[in-house]
């Protein structure tokens, strides 16, 4: 059985929170940098932006987390000979919504992000 060998005094393997140059600074900013983003998701629940369509017949609003949160629509479009119409029009202003939230989440958090090259959809 192999004997194992102590590091040098001093030594501080990468990765690791204590000794010189160590990178227990980057894992607090790490930390620091996952609070705030849990922070601002949870901002974003309060957070709305609304889309209309039709000239404002039909209007979704929705949450920063890609939540509808309401749809309202004018009764005067609402005709039961033509269902296919205003199912379209629905379709349209949630499809708005849903990407005006994600441009509003993507705004927030790429102010938390700076720089980074993060991948589309992880937050």
């Amino acid at each position: 059985m192999a004997k194992k060998r102590k590091a040098p005094r001093g030594y501080r393997s990468p990765g690791g929170r204590s000794g010189p140059g160590g990178g227990g600074d980057m894992l607090a900013q790490i930390e620091q940098l996952q609070a705030q983003m849990e922070s601002t998701q949870a901002a974003l629940a309060d957070e709305t932006v609304e889309a209309s369509v039709g000239g404002g017949v039909v209007t979704v609003v929705a949450n920063g987390q890609q939540d509808i949160v309401s749809i309202k629509i004018d009764p005067d479009v609402v005709d039961p000979e033509d269902v296919e119409m205003l199912e379209d029009l629905i379709l349209a202003a949630i499809s708005e919504a849903v990407e005006k939230s994600r441009a509003l989440a993507s705004e927030r958090m790429g102010g938390l992000t700076g720089g980074l090259d993060l991948p589309p959809g992880l937050f």
